[in-house]
């Protein structure tokens, strides 16, 4: 068989399966909780700060990733820890997944103690060629709403890709930004990741499986949590601006893997705040902005 006949092949099955896929576009799950405020008090204590947070407090941004929570029986689980695909989220056959990005819309605080809805919707199904080898994104929206409106609206991208190869070229790394008007050191750790992993029922290996990541996923170590990166860049803006920003987005570019000490790091022009996360060789593992 020639090269160009099996080239068209692979053209041919990845056609077919984006169009099985693109059936779960429209597909929608509807989630209740009550937000109640011990787990943010946990949160507030993995992030080394004093437990504080009471009913009728409003929710910090992003912190509702601790709620709405589903746990499927053992036997349903994937060898990466996460429940088997399929059901709400399309049955992609790639075997690894991650955050890529979501953007978000602060309409009004998340009161504490207080009962909310989440309502999610496929958005989009689409595969790409990448560098590193086949992707397929799948947005998904997440409206979660509270005393009959919506609170937060979120359009959340996951990515699923290939195993690495053994002769895969390193992905090139882009440059962070320059300039940053304020700067906080992570120093990630084995009980940090493992606590934010409780907190918001995560059980993907790779951020507590050293061995998993390493020699099954092509990690050098441990990965440090893509939501939990994104809600320390969207505090560090808060912290600097001293308000609740109306929208926030964020992108992973690289991921952040390994004991080494990484930055939060940002500049603000006018409403906005360009914010971004530099690992200790120079690489951009996330870019976001949060507008006030």
């Amino acid at each position: 068989m020639t090269r160009t006949r099996l080239a068209q092949i692979k053209k041919e099955a990845r056609g077919a399966m984006t169009a099985r896929l693109t059936d779960w576009i429209g597909q929608h799950e509807t989630q209740d909780d009550v937000l109640h405020a011990q787990p943010s008090r946990f949160m507030q204590a993995t992030l080394d700060r004093e437990p504080s947070l009471e009913d009728g407090d409003a929710l910090p941004p992003l912190w509702h990733w601790l709620y709405f929570l589903s746990a499927k029986p053992m036997r349903a689980l994937g060898r990466d820890g996460h429940p088997a695909k399929g059901g709400f989220l399309p049955p992609i056959e790639l075997p690894r997944r991650m955050w890529a990005g979501g953007r978000f819309a602060f309409n009004q605080p998340l009161v504490l103690g207080q009962p909310a809805r989440k309502q999610s919707t496929i958005l989009k199904v689409t595969e790409k060629e990448g560098r590193s080898g086949q992707l397929c994104f799948v947005t998904v929206e997440h409206c979660i709403t509270q005393y009959g409106a919506v609170a937060v609206r979120e359009e959340h991208d996951i990515v699923y890709r290939d195993d690495p190869s053994l002769d895969a070229k390193p992905v090139p790394t882009v440059p962070t930004l320059d300039h940053a008007d304020f700067s906080e050191t992570v120093q990630p750790s084995e009980v940090l990741l493992y606590r934010y992993s409780a907190l918001t029922f995560n059980g993907h290996r790779i951020h507590y499986d050293s061995d998993y990541a390493r020699g099954v996923e092509g990690y050098d170590g441990l990965v440090f949590h893509g939501p939990l990166t994104a809600t320390l860049l969207v505090d560090l803006a808060m912290r600097h601006v001293e308000r609740t920003p109306t929208a926030f987005e964020f992108r992973g570019t690289a991921p952040i893997s390994g004991p080494a000490a990484f930055h939060i790091e940002g500049r603000q022009t006018g409403s906005a705040v360009e914010l971004w996360a530099r690992r200790g060789d120079g690489a951009c593992a996330m870019t976001a902005q949060a507008i006030f």
